[in-house]
């Protein structure tokens, strides 16, 4: 059985029957966290012989994409767990490794902290305060959407370095003093049950044992790491969007009968915006999967498979919404919901505007930021 196949038992029976409700109370999905860390997917990255499944990038996209297809913002939480994860065992040291893969296998799980009120989409550029000491750094500041904010054990962030120019990347335990979440800020249009909101830090102390990788070496983590498994995840999530509103258009498609028998689905312009919606879910779902076992060129097929999956996730949620008719916008059917998790595709960081610029950059050999 594959991990897609493995993922989508698991979200079937305990990502799916929480998803309605997180999203309408804006709740985090604590009870699918907590069976995704009894079942082992927060150790999905972590190597065999650390205790984990030693799973790579297609593993990560095909869990995403599955998890994506019963809740979303579930999907997304996940998503940021395996970044962190990852980017920790690529770039820590051998006691970091240890000590974050111990809380993992422990069932505890990472999250990402790299956006801030001034850079929005372009989260590379931190403008919080980094002063450095002989023992480690002070952090002022604030970040603006931090996902799973209080609910992960860590919180990966990035600050400006004592190399000039340059970026460091920090592991930040979430019980650190001067820590705090404004939870209240959150009122999302979609992707609810993620509880983003503001990360403030006052006076944050971390020694340089917090920090990922040497000094300086924060943007090449971006790069290397943090956008490739990240960029994917996204690309996953919005396919699984993809594919659900096209099982949904079409469940309501077929059960949706008239007096004289006929059905929704016999009419040839619904039949149209199906065969639409399976099309683009397929091909965004194709070209995530290829990306994510790419080995030549790889950087460029995931950006495309991340701006297609999003936009074809819109364009889903539009077709499916004329297919579901009032039922749709009146919120019977779930098609709605996956709409408005649609919509925050193209502006979650890095934007889809801004990966069309970094796309076109490599296809015409220049330098991404």
């Amino acid at each position: 059985m594959s991990v897609y196949e493995q993922a989508q038992d698991f979200a079937r029976a305990h990502i799916l029957p929480t998803s309605a409700e997180c999203d309408a109370t804006a709740s985090f999905p604590d009870e699918a966290f907590r069976q995704m860390a009894a079942h082992g997917w927060f150790a999905l990255l972590i190597p065999e012989e650390l205790g984990g499944k030693g799973g790579g990038l297609p593993e990560h996209a095909e869990a995403c994409l599955a998890f994506a297809e019963a809740n979303p913002s579930a999907a997304l939480c996940y998503m940021m767990h395996n970044v962190a994860l990852r980017c920790a065992l690529t770039h820590g040291s051998e006691a970091q490794k240890r000590r974050i893969c111990k809380d993992v296998l422990d069932g505890k799980f990472m999250a990402l902290a790299y956006s801030e009120f001034g850079s929005g989409t372009h989260f590379y550029n931190p403008q919080i305060e980094a002063a450095f000491g002989p023992e480690g750094v002070t952090i002022n500041g604030a970040k603006s959407m931090v996902t799973s904010a209080g609910k992960a054990s860590t919180y990966m962030i990035i600050t400006r370095s004592e190399e000039e120019g340059k970026l460091d990347n920090w592991a930040l335990p979430l019980a650190t003093p001067g820590v705090s979440f404004q939870s209240s800020a959150w009122n999302g249009l979609g992707m609810r049950s993620n509880i983003s909101c503001p990360m403030l830090l006052d006076d944050v102390k971390l020694g340089f044992d917090a920090r990922i990788g040497a000094a300086g070496s924060g943007q090449d983590q971006l790069l290397g790491v943090v956008s490739i498994f990240f960029v994917t995840g996204l690309a996953a999530i919005y396919s699984g969007v993809c594919s659900t509103l096209g099982v949904l258009a079409a469940q309501h498609a077929k059960s949706r009968t008239y007096p004289d028998g006929s059905a929704l689905s016999h009419i040839e312009t619904v039949q149209n915006h199906l065969a639409a919606i399976y099309v683009r879910a397929a091909a965004a779902r194709s070209l995530t999967l290829e990306a994510a076992r790419a080995e030549a060129e790889a950087l460029p097929k995931i950006l495309a498979a991340r701006v297609f999956s999003a936009e074809s996730a819109i364009e889903c949620g539009r077709l499916a919404m004329r297919v579901g008719g009032g039922k749709a916008y009146n919120k019977a059917l779930p098609i709605e919901r996956f709409l408005r998790d649609a919509y925050a595709g193209q502006v979650m960081a890095p934007g889809v505007d801004v990966l069309n610029v970094w796309l076109g950059k490599i296809l015409t050999d220049q330098p991404i930021p």
